[in-house]
């Protein structure tokens, strides 16, 4: 179902099915919650799954002025959406620069968190990742991101290495895609997510590292090694058939995996390794 709330910083959309522990996915840059349409279905039997539009750059409504942009601002608004839901023991499923964001939040504000899933991520110095890091150089040139929404509109360059391509296996449809790129043409929604990236730096997920190893929260690494831009940080076991999209190309792997740790002891701290088949 969708539904919306207004917090301090604007307004958030979301969509909400599901009964039972809840899980908040969180997106990265340029796409929205849609990039978990494959795996919420397994979970809702038995959870409740809610998963917002972030405002990363694909998100229908601007923030409100004076709104914190920045990462670790985005990860106070995680928070502020959580607590508005009167959310309690949420398990964060985060993917991309979303999983930078949520970093920060787990270690910043963890209170009502009870565990963090993060598929192929922004962590530690890789934040951007080298390969991306394009992105950021341009938020500081004017109009860059005016040009990047134009030529978004090319399903043919969407599909390439230079927009979605290189990110997953499976071909996302070109309507979805389009519908991604599609707020990048209000000036408003380019000003948000500009702001963003001028923001990123690195030594807020090496911090966010360092306070989670100190007070950890109970961790998932669910990740795919065929990924170009996010190559393994960590010794575990891999979920394959997979680039940084992991919600695309395995979604049920991925439903697995999360279903598996949210019924775990929650008493068990400690990081949990994604077995792939």
């Amino acid at each position: 179902m969708d539904k919306s709330v207004d917090l301090q910083q604007g307004t958030i959309h979301y969509r909400d099915e599901g009964k039972g522990e809840p899980i908040v996915f969180v997106h990265g840059l340029l796409v929205d919650g849609r990039l978990w349409k494959d795996v919420t279905p397994a979970l809702a039997a038995d959870f409740r799954c809610i998963v917002p539009d972030w405002p990363l750059g694909s998100h229908r409504t601007a923030l409100a002025a004076g709104a914190d942009r920045s990462p670790r601002g985005i990860a106070n608004l995680i928070a502020d959406f959580i607590e508005r839901l009167d959310l309690d023991r949420v398990t964060i499923v985060a993917n991309d620069t979303g999983g930078a964001i949520s970093q920060i939040l787990a270690s910043e504000r963890p209170e009502r968190l009870a565990g963090l899933v993060l598929t192929n991520c922004d962590i530690l110095e890789n934040f951007l990742p080298p390969i991306f890091r394009p992105l950021q150089w341009m938020a500081h040139v004017p109009g860059a991101y005016w040009l990047i929404a134009r030529t978004m509109k090319s399903a043919r360059l969407r599909r390439s290495n230079l927009g979605f391509g290189m990110l997953s296996h499976a071909t996302i449809p070109d309507e979805l895609t389009a519908q991604w790129g599609a707020p990048l043409m209000q000036a408003a929604i380019r000003a948000d997510v500009v702001t963003t990236l001028k923001a990123i730096d690195k030594r807020d997920t090496i911090a966010a590292a360092e306070a989670l190893s100190a007070r950890p929260v109970p961790l998932l690494l669910a990740w795919a090694p065929d990924d170009r831009a996010f190559p393994l940080g960590a010794q575990l076991e891999e979920i394959p058939r997979s680039r940084a999209f992991v919600p695309i190309d395995q979604p049920k792997r991925l439903a697995e995996l999360v279903d598996g740790f949210v019924r775990r002891d929650r008493s068990a701290d400690g990081v949990s390794q994604a077995a792939g088949t």
